[in-house]
């Protein structure tokens, strides 16, 4: 079952339960239309999201290694009530990615607790951590979840609904294939998920993608080298050395993590050959003007072999963008807790 077979809408698909979700089509806000404006509103206006009516606190969750995450846990009053909202940034991003936070208000309005957890190397865990995450690096959310349910074993009984954004998407459709059936997970969603690597390589490299390209990587290698990273001299070279994102991943991240090489990095992780094994309810978002991710990732799936998958493919929205005419709220925001809502 195809996307074409799927179109509900003029330029929109929903699949599964999202044909159920009572949003309207996505529709921009004035000014703001095309996916590149989509895509970097957050870092032009720069929104201030205030968390404060629920003060924050600091977890730290050890993972295999020796590593510790550290994770943002707000609304810690409403665990036992509803169930926890796990979120997992991007790549380069952490707990105070303007999405992330936008999305944490979101949740904590409706009296949701939202977790919030920095992933293997990032600024917030870099302090306790020597290694780096990577696009398929599952079971750090596993040893996370893990180790949360044993801090807080109410989480256990309400259960927990994770959304994983760009990259973080990507892991989380694996750790769903691989380990769904063993934690109290009642419901997941991803937004702007890089399903097939390969491809969003090819098309992150792109001409027209090179600002976005440069800044990714001066982040990555930020990122990668930060104390107290444990890297060899060889890897140090090698980092300073990439010139592209494919660079890095084929000198640095492969082989430090045990790939052959970029290339099987990419199909080894690529969540797309997880779908079909997702063992709990999901809704995969994502926008067909997305100049990072090609729609064609989602568009080539037949999402029929799965029956817990959804998808809500709209016309426009950039990556991690949705940020929409009728409501200040963003549009995937609106739609994933209506997700779950049918769900749980």
């Amino acid at each position: 079952m195809t996307l074409a077979d799927q179109e509900e809408h003029a330029g929109e698909a929903r699949i599964g339960a999202a044909r159920d979700l009572p949003i309207p089509p996505f529709k921009p806000r004035r000014r703001w239309i095309g996916g590149d404006l989509q895509t970097v509103r957050n870092f032009v206006t720069r929104p201030e999201i205030n968390l404060s009516p629920w003060p924050g606190k600091r977890l730290w969750l050890p993972v295999e290694g020796g590593d510790e995450l550290a994770a943002a846990l707000n609304g810690a009053e409403y665990i036992g009530q509803r169930p926890l909202i796990f979120l997992v940034h991007g790549l380069t991003g952490c707990e105070d990615s303007i999405y992330l936070r936008r999305t944490t208000r979101e949740w904590l309005q409706r009296g949701y607790p939202v977790l919030r957890i920095n992933l293997r190397g990032s600024k917030p865990s870099r302090p306790r951590c020597r290694d780096h995450y990577h696009a398929g690096r599952s079971e750090d959310l596993r040893d996370a979840l893990c180790r949360l349910i044993e801090m807080e074993p109410a989480v256990a009984r309400t259960g927990i609904v994770t959304v994983g954004v760009s990259l973080g998407g990507n892991v989380l459709i694996k750790l769903l294939a691989e380990h769904g059936e063993e934690l109290p997970i009642r419901a997941a969603a991803t937004v702007s998920a890089p399903i097939d690597l390969m491809a969003t390589s090819h098309r992150f490299h792109l001409p027209r993608n090179t600002l976005y390209h440069r800044w990714m990587l001066s982040n990555l290698k930020e990122e990668a080298t930060a104390r107290p990273a444990a890297l060899s001299e060889e890897e140090r070279r090698a980092i300073e050395a990439a010139r592209t994102l494919y660079q890095f991943d084929n000198t640095f991240v492969a082989p430090r993590h045990g790939f052959a090489d970029a290339e099987d990095y990419y199909t080894r992780c690529a969540g797309k050959r997880y779908l079909a094994d997702v063992a709990v309810p999901l809704l995969a978002i994502h926008a067909a003007d997305d100049p990072w991710i090609p729609g064609d990732a989602y568009s080539s799936f037949d999402w029929s072999r799965n029956t817990k998958l959804s998808a809500l493919l709209a016309a426009s929205g950039g990556h991690v963008g949705f940020h929409a005419a009728d409501d200040e709220a963003p549009w995937h925001d609106r739609a994933i807790m209506a997700f779950v809502d049918l769900a749980t």
